[in-house]
């Protein structure tokens, strides 16, 4: 790659897209408003959408050559990824989400970055924005401590070498020499192909200049099968891979476990008490998920305080929807394999 003095290295855009009709035309041309003064490509890995967008991808893709659009018949996207990167020819390879807006000087940001730290793949915060008090109220869960937990990339920090990265700058042939993303690995991805990349010897960089806007899911109905999937995946990576998951990625099972322990037990302590027998006791079991309620009314009234009733409100719901779907994802990932969920494969 160039260094400074030299020519801009080209860069590949690579975007997996499945039924995206209504984000992908925003998070193209986010792609073209780029400030970068190097060559580049935008490749657009279609799965086999069913709400317009492969339609509207070969209409954007007739308007402007610089648009690729390539078959990803699997439809996941690992997958999509990987026939993007191989049909590549820049040294440079942006990984790029439909739901993701980059703002003009993401591109010209991130090859500096990456030209400066020397790191293999950088990437940086993932600012989540809403349209709607529902979406609102996801993306103040995403960029909040009591709601994702308060990871660099969600939350912001100081620059430097990381664990995973969003989305993610890489160097081309980097993303070879590990083999590219497994295509079994259905979320979580991006995290296993950076556990590669730093066992190779390789650096992973976040960098808080890097700021990418990102369309929470639109109902509720998504946002849970959307954390469900996500808690599913990552509960099969520690198991695969336990010398390599922090402590934070359990915080959310061994409180579903812990409510799920405490209900029962307040349950048995409610019979105990009607047939007066010693059990009577447990019914103390319910101070679990009445701490955990308010942990969730109280962390909604820090984060939602200046923004509105109905953000508020819904927050109060999404909190639980995220926790809980995540946690119950992980244990079910963590004690089964998810690779035979097939209803959980994809976006």
């Amino acid at each position: 790659m160039q260094s400074d003095g030299q020519p801009l290295p080209g860069v590949s855009y690579v975007m997996p897209v499945l039924n995206e009709v209504t984000e992908v035309r925003a998070a193209v041309a986010s792609l073209l408003d780029q400030d970068y003064t190097g060559t580049f490509e935008v490749i657009l890995a279609l799965g086999p959408s069913i709400d317009g967008t492969n339609e509207l991808v070969a209409e954007m893709s007739a308007a402007d050559p610089r648009i690729r659009a390539i078959d990803n018949p699997v439809g996941s996207t690992p997958a999509g990824l990987n026939v993007a990167i191989r049909a590549s020819v820049h040294p440079v390879v942006i990984r790029v989400d439909a739901h993701s807006v980059l703002p003009t000087d993401y591109t010209r940001i991130a090859v500096r970055t990456l030209l400066e730290s020397g790191a293999d793949n950088v990437g940086g915060i993932m600012r989540a924005e809403g349209r709607t008090p529902f979406e609102r109220a996801v993306a103040l869960a995403y960029g909040s401590r009591v709601g994702l937990g308060g990871t660099p990339h969600h939350v912001g920090g100081t620059a430097g070498p990381a664990e995973t990265a969003y989305l993610g700058v890489f160097r081309r042939e980097r993303l070879f020499d590990v083999g590219l993303f497994d295509e079994g690995i259905k979320r979580g991805q991006d995290w296993e192909l950076n556990r590669r990349l730093r066992q190779t010897g390789g650096t992973v960089w976040f960098t808080p200049e890097l700021v990418v806007t990102y369309r929470p899911r639109p109902s509720l109905k998504r946002l849970v099968r959307q954390f469900v999937a996500t808690g599913l995946w990552r509960g099969e990576l520690a198991r695969r891979f336990p010398a390599n998951n922090g402590l934070r990625y359990f915080v959310p099972p061994a409180m579903v476990a812990a409510m799920a322990l405490g209900i029962v037990a307040g349950l048995v302590g409610i019979v105990g008490a009607v047939l007066g027998t010693p059990l009577a006791w447990a019914v103390l079991g319910f101070v679990v998920p009445v701490v955990y309620l308010l942990f969730v009314v109280l962390g909604s009234v820090v984060v939602a305080r200046r923004s509105g009733v109905p953000t508020f409100l819904w927050l109060l719901v999404v909190l639980p929807c995220i926790h809980v779907g995540w946690g119950i994802g992980f244990i079910i990932g963590f004690l089964t394999r998810t690779s035979e969920l097939t209803t959980h494969t994809g976006r």
